[in-house]
């Protein structure tokens, strides 16, 4: 798949000459994202863009219903989403929410009130169908001759296990999928964000216990040995390893997706991001005040899945489910290797 980035999208010179553009919303339980794009080829440019950590999901392990402050910060990063969209006024737009509205007691009456005061009708999906999406937006990033893949999405409230096989046509198959209901934003709420070694390495085993039974199902250790498997990485967990062991001074994406990083290279990472203690990881140019809150239940996550599923190396993805929506919004079937 092709991305493209616009430098100003906002320039009305021929304006009626553009396509038509296509927007994507994801509310996650972390996260509030959004893309604007036109069709470009086989692929799409990205004329606008937008992301805010709102940690929508806070408290929500304890409390069993979304918080109003937490509610507070999504609305505001959604009022700024609805602005751009009425600048862009998009053919289609698909605005989606993920588990944090799945799980929430009161999931519906915040989006009612999204509505009434952002015009944003947002929808629920299934965790079936925020896996599929996420495969279509990863594509790209599959190597067809390797005849299965993991693809491995760590979100603010539940963590996406697909296992795909490639088969012989040209889209890979979801032969099964896997939503852990333990997230970024979970795992912070129940152990803080700051935990010692020992607590931390209790949290990775207590992950590891959840997903044997997925690797009980369909043998997936034995086919890494055998060289049958790749990863793929899509989450802003996987992003932050790959930018702290490429020592970048400030994240490019440019420089992150679609990168290959030793499974040896991101468990250092961790640890060293461990070490480092709660200040340590808040003051580092890769992590940042906001996102060293959670870092850690991440990188319990990611250690985790890779110890259950040993392999060598992955693919970091900084793309998936809002991509896949652009892509099926444009009608374009995503290519292996289009980057």
């Amino acid at each position: 798949m092709h991305i493209k980035t616009r430098a100003s999208p906002h320039s009305t010179a021929g304006q009626a000459a553009r396509p038509a553009t296509y927007a994507a919303l994801d509310l996650g339980t972390n996260n509030c994202r959004l893309l604007v794009a036109q069709p470009c080829g086989q692929g799409f440019e990205v004329v606008d863009s937008f992301s805010r950590i709102v940690r929508l999901g806070e408290g929500l392990a304890r409390s069993g219903q979304l918080d109003e402050e937490a509610i507070q910060r999504a609305l505001s990063a959604l009022h700024v989403c609805s602005g751009k969209l009425r600048r862009h006024l998009p053919r289609t737009l698909r605005a989606v929410a993920t588990e944090a509205c799945r799980r929430a007691r009161n999931g519906s009456l915040f989006l009612d009130r999204v509505r009434r005061e952002t015009g944003l009708d947002i929808e629920v999906i299934t965790p079936r169908e925020e896996a599929e999406l996420a495969v279509e937006g990863c594509i790209a990033l599959l190597d067809p001759a390797v005849p299965h893949a993991l693809v491995i999405d760590i979100g603010g409230g539940s963590t996406e296990v697909m296992w795909l096989s490639m088969g012989t046509g040209p889209t890979p198959e979801l032969v099964d999928s896997l939503s852990l209901p333990t997230g970024v934003n979970t795992l912070t709420d129940l152990h803080g964000s700051d935990p010692c070694a020992e607590a931390y390495d209790g949290i990775r085993r207590g992950l590891v216990d959840a997903l044997e039974a997925f690797e009980a199902r369909h043998a997936i250790r034995g086919r890494i040995g055998a060289g049958g498997v790749q990863m793929v990485g899509t989450s802003g967990t996987v992003t932050t390893l790959a930018a702290a062991h490429l020592d970048l001074p400030r994240y490019t994406r440019d420089r992150i997706d679609g990168t290959r990083l030793s499974l040896d290279a991101a468990l250092a990472v961790c640890r060293r991001f461990l070490d480092l203690g709660d200040a340590g990881r808040r003051a580092h140019p890769c992590i940042g005040p906001v996102r060293g809150a959670f870092v850690m239940a991440g990188c319990a996550i990611f250690e985790a899945v890779c110890e259950t599923w040993p392999v060598a190396s992955f693919t970091v993805a900084d793309r998936g489910l809002r991509e896949g929506m652009l892509l099926r919004m444009m009608g374009i079937r995503p290519r292996y290797g289009a980057r």
